[in-house]
């Protein structure tokens, strides 16, 4: 527990590890209602879940488009640094692509309408599907030609195609509820395979 100054207030160190800690908290609790509810859900959802009261979330996030975007932010970091620590665990490269391919099409669901909810900054989407890109294109880079160099994968695939394939086949999972995007995936991955060698 923070020992208090003799003005009996908490050091500020203190305050700011408690104020990161809710905010982690808030984003995890947000994420989570995102998957199940859309971006749209009730902010008293949210703040039910993180176990605080809506004028909490509202300090950290003053509005519904500064939350989405900070679970987007979040979600993409943790998906770029899985990449590496995927390949270095893996039994292989091919193994480590489909794991990451799997956080990959987590990260799209709980992504659904947030071009919705930034509606009012077109300019502030595009900002953040560069940093989308920029970010992940790399580490899928980086799967892909470990899988080759495996001899796993044929040469060749790009990392931007296969993820705007998989984003494609995200569309439409949440208005019908027969379709389950990770199966066709799941045929895409089997169609990089190199068939084994006779």
């Amino acid at each position: 527990m923070p020992t208090a100054s003799p003005s009996g207030e908490v050091p500020a160190r203190s305050k700011r590890a408690d104020a990161q800690r809710n905010r982690q908290t808030l984003l995890d609790a947000a994420a989570a209602v995102f998957v199940t509810s859309g971006v749209d859900a009730p902010i008293r959802e949210i703040a039910a879940r993180a176990g605080v009261g809506m004028g909490t979330i509202y300090r950290h996030f003053p509005t519904r488009a500064d939350l989405v975007v900070a679970v987007y932010r979040r979600q993409v970091e943790a998906c770029a640094e899985a990449g590496p620590s995927l390949l270095a665990a893996a039994d292989s490269p091919f193994a480590a692509l489909r794991q990451w391919v799997d956080l990959f099409v987590d990260f799209l669901v709980t992504k659904h309408g947030l071009a919705n909810a930034l509606q009012s900054d077109s300019s502030g989407f595009e900002a953040l599907h560069t940093y989308f890109l920029d970010r992940l294109v790399p580490v899928c880079t980086q799967l892909l030609d470990a899988a080759a160099g495996a001899g796993e994968i044929g040469p060749g695939t790009h990392a931007y195609e296969l993820m705007r394939g998989i984003g494609n086949l995200c569309i439409g999972r949440d208005s019908d509820p027969r379709y389950d995007p990770r199966r066709l995936v799941e045929l895409l991955l089997r169609g990089l395979r190199t068939p084994p060698s006779s």
